[in-house]
């Protein structure tokens, strides 16, 4: 009787939408003062994680990922505290029970735990794969833009600056592309993926 999967499903759905939201900000703020030399032209860096943390619609999915997994959290919390007072009761009651009766109530809450630990273990795959579609979901609205920025700044070649250590700020195109996505899209509508459902659609085809 756990929520253990339920934190581990909130931790993977927070932990990369808070990471594009403040990883930009945190690389910048850690890095020290540097001297950078001139520009190469034609050479661009852009980070694309940078730019969905600092963008409006990528500071929205953050908080919508957030919020989808603080109801599932609360679902679920009161689901086990209804399992675990039940299980708390039962071993009260266990000395005044005959053995039949009191195997067949333990039984009983077996099976409402096993249920209980599927629907939690379900419910992260959910919080993942809704992750995973709402920043699928940005990435289609930035892919064209980034070839936008590219050609608008004249690049020859475009380099992921979070593979880099150090690069002249004059080459990064990331706040271009924000101020493009920005201009494009806020936010869209997008609530927990329900797996259950899919399912019984497959089977139903």
């Amino acid at each position: 009787m756990t929520t253990k999967p339920l934190a581990a499903g909130f931790a993977a759905a927070a932990a990369l939408a808070l990471m594009l939201s403040t990883g930009a900000q945190a690389q910048q703020a850690a890095a020290p003062q540097v001297s950078h030399g001139a520009p190469i032209a034609g050479v661009c860096v852009m980070s694309v994680d940078g730019a969905i943390g600092a963008s409006t619609v990528g500071q929205y999915v953050q908080t919508r990922l957030q919020q989808i997994a603080t109801q599932v959290e609360a679902e679920l919390k009161a689901e086990e505290t209804a399992i675990t007072t039940e299980a708390q009761t039962l071993e009260t009651q266990r000395a005044t029970l005959g053995q039949d009766a009191f195997e067949t109530r333990r039984a009983a809450l077996q099976v409402r735990v096993n249920s209980f630990q599927r629907k939690a273990a379900q419910r992260e795959r959910e919080l993942a794969v809704t992750q995973q579609k709402a920043l699928a979901r940005v990435g289609q609205e930035m892919e064209p833009l980034i070839r936008d920025v590219y050609q608008q700044r004249q690049c020859a070649m475009l380099v992921n600056r979070d593979a880099l250590l150090l690069a002249n700020p004059q080459m990064d195109i990331t706040q271009a592309l924000v101020t493009a996505l920005n201009a494009k899209i806020t936010q869209f509508a997008f609530d927990r993926e329900r797996l259950d459902q899919q399912a019984s659609g497959a089977q139903t085809r």
